[in-house]
């Protein structure tokens, strides 16, 4: 997410903290080179414009051009508007004082609407809410059964309204089902359209006078771009919208959308989409997106995903490991397992400060399982001591890995440097993130 125009926008900051001196044309130059990062992450170009200006008019101010360090005033100005832009701090969705709340959902066919519908559900259940799923898509084929599946999947009740065509009369009934059953949020999935439709516009008006939602959220594709801040804008004036979803973050190398829809509807995105899973919806912390964007990372987002994923008390026993200089290979796979429930390597190295020095690593998320195929074909003697691993021992645990002996020295090699880097950790020192990572290691090739 957000790759192109963080690259860009490094090369320029790289320029502006090299000079000790910065003057007018300095910065006029830097302008012109973001407005150009800007066009090529396809922001809109009244957004463009908007945000320049005061970006301008405080960057030549005394205070930055007499600085010691105007490079890095600059670099803080641009940091501050970029933030004002996309939105204010984070909102979550705010639940009724009388129960349900209604969480009413809209957007185009495409835009991964319904999966949408199932990730709030699981968020929401895991805040300790039952929910109800409402089908009011009667058009799309097989959209009622997608939201049924999603629903035995997460184990939520769906509204059982197959006699009913009628979105409106469905939205109702299920309303009133939720109250007599006594579910705490409703969340209703609409007919997507292809394009904007006026019959289906007011369709959607019509639900919402019908149930009185708490929130409407509209669901925007982010590889469309700046154009689908103009839809979520057509869809605010004519049904009126409470904040936007964004979808398909991670395959979005530009972020025109997530940069121009704030400006352009005047909602905030509340939350994006980071793929298919259903626990691939994070919050919109705008201050924090900007930081990932000029390559500062998100602490506080990895912090918050490894609170997810990690339980307390394996976390507890594994730092005694740690001090013990007991960590093993079986531990190291464990590891690893929840590791990747957090996500993409590449989707957690953004969100690590000064990962853009590792922009030349690729890392291969298929190695994952060839580790754990590797660390399965060994003895449970040869996981707890690793030093027995012997050449006829590598030749076994390859042969039955379906891997190289090459691939074990690899693999042995990583996690020595592992077990070293915790080592330092465990006695209060930095973590080495080339060590874990890097060294031809499995994970970057």
């Amino acid at each position: 997410m957000f790759e192109n125009l963080s690259d860009r926008l490094e090369g320029i900051y790289k320029k502006l903290k090299g000079r000790g001196v910065l003057k007018e044309a300095d910065v006029d130059e830097a302008l012109r080179e973001i407005r150009v990062a800007l066009i090529e992450a396809d922001v809109s170009l009244a957004v463009i414009k908007d945000f320049l200006t005061p970006v301008r008019e405080k960057a030549v101010g005394q205070e930055v051009l007499k600085s010691l360090t105007p490079g890095h005033q600059m670099v803080k100005i641009v940091n501050d508007e970029l933030t004002f832009l996309i939105g204010d701090e984070f909102k979550d969705i705010q639940f009724a004082v009388k129960p349900p709340t209604v969480v009413l959902i809209a957007g185009l066919q495409g835009s991964g609407k319904t999966t949408t519908v199932g990730k709030l559900a699981k968020r929401f259940k895991e805040k300790g809410k039952n929910c109800l799923l409402v089908p009011a898509d009667v058009y799309r084929p097989a959209a009622i059964e997608q939201l049924h599946v999603l629903g035995r999947d997460l184990g939520v009740a769906v509204f059982e309204g197959a006699e009913e065509k009628d979105p409106i009369a469905i939205c109702k009934k299920a309303l009133d089902d939720a109250t007599e059953k006594m579910s705490q949020v409703v969340i209703i999935d609409t007919a997507g359209r292809q394009q904007i439709d006026e019959e289906l516009m007011d369709e959607l008006k019509c639900i919402k006078e019908t149930v009185q939602p708490q929130e409407v959220l509209f669901v925007a594709d982010a590889m469309m771009g700046q154009q689908s801040a103009e839809i979520a804008k057509t869809f605010n004036d004519a049904v009126g919208i409470d904040g936007v979803i964004l979808t398909k973050m991670d395959g979005d190398a530009r972020g025109g959308a997530a940069l121009s829809i704030k400006a352009i509807t005047g909602k905030p995105i509340r939350f994006i989409g980071m793929g298919e899973k259903l626990d691939a919806l994070e919050p919109f912390h705008p201050d924090r997106i900007v930081s990932r964007i000029l390559g500062m990372g998100d602490v506080m987002s990895l912090v918050e995903k490894a609170e997810e994923n990690f339980e307390k008390e394996e976390q507890e026993a594994l730092q005694k490991k740690f001090k013990a200089n007991a960590f093993t290979l079986e531990d190291f796979c464990d590891q690893l397992k929840q590791i990747q429930k957090m996500g993409s390597m590449e989707q957690i190295l953004g969100m690590i400060p000064g990962a853009g020095k590792l922009k030349g690593l690729k890392v291969d998320n298929k190695a994952f399982v060839q580790i754990e195929a590797i660390i399965n074909s060994m003895t449970p003697k040869e996981r707890v001591k690793h030093n027995i691993i012997n050449a006829s021992r590598k030749r076994r645990i390859a042969q039955g890995s379906g891997t190289r002996v090459n691939d074990i020295n690899k693999l042995l090699k990583q996690f020595n440097q592992m077990q070293k880097m915790m080592k330092k950790v465990s006695r209060g020192g930095g973590l080495n993130l080339g060590s874990l990572m890097g060294g031809g290691g499995f994970l970057g090739r």
